[in-house]
């Protein structure tokens, strides 16, 4: 493969935006075993939390596709392949990178939620500085006792 061809692979598999539009293969070997890799994610996206007894299975997983990625990455790093090797290599690293994001958004709580929890802290900010400006955490007093 020529340099260029090898940079170019290297800058997409490494691009930010390169998931976007990608599938999860349906199937996947890692490490001699054959995943149903999309199967796999779409069970788990499909609940809206992660039993403690899956955490482990997910977190297996995702050590699993990251060793994965590594060591497809690595024979087009050191040129160790012709360009279609290195073109094939690189649409599955691209498929792993599309599972791994999935997964990592797992643990992510979803945006209404993550609002919701936001606004009860800036509720409780402010009732605490209410309190504090009217007077009332003051231990000794002083302060204006005013009610509302």
């Amino acid at each position: 493969m020529k340099e260029y061809e090898r940079k170019g692979l290297l800058e997409r598999v490494n691009r930010e935006a390169a998931t976007v539009g990608a599938d999860i293969p349906e199937e996947i070997e890692v490490q001699g075993e054959s995943i149903d890799l999309q199967s796999f994610v779409f069970e788990i996206k499909r609940r809206d939390s992660i039993p403690p007894g899956e955490r482990d299975r997910v977190e297996q997983a995702k050590r699993n596709l990251r060793r994965e990625r590594l060591e497809r990455l690595e024979p087009i790093e050191e040129n160790e392949v012709s360009y279609e090797e290195g073109d094939r290599l690189a649409a599955s690293i691209i498929g792993i990178d599309r599972a791994l994001d999935a997964l990592e958004g797992l643990n992510a709580p979803d945006p209404e939620t993550e609002a919701k929890r936001q606004e009860a802290a800036d509720q409780k900010r402010w009732m605490s500085f209410l309190r504090k400006a009217l007077g009332r955490d003051d231990a000794g007093g002083g302060g204006s006792r005013t009610r509302f």
